[in-house]
């Protein structure tokens, strides 16, 4: 099946590729196909989605806690005193 892997989506982007299920291991689990080296996402919803629209929804949601994060560390610098 084609699937939408979000894992890395804030350093390498978005990317689709062709997986099959790990139902051995765990449902959720997801191996690549077809590839020399296949990688294993785990996580429906986090790491790998089904629709385009779901990867691009989680993407954005981890960019935004990524400015959040990168913020609190921002005022947290500013308000060190020497």
């Amino acid at each position: 099946m084609k699937v939408w892997v979000t894992k890395y989506a804030l350093t390498q982007g978005i990317f689709e590729t062709e997986v099959e299920v790990c139902e051995d291991i765990n449902i959720n689990m997801v191996k690549e196909i077809n590839v020399r080296y296949p990688a294993s996402y785990h996580g429906e919803g986090k790491e790998w989605h089904k629709t385009k629209e779901e990867a691009v929804k989680r993407a954005e949601s981890m960019k935004e806690a990524k400015i959040k994060s990168l913020t609190n560390q921002i005022k947290k610098l500013e308000a060190l005193k020497f």
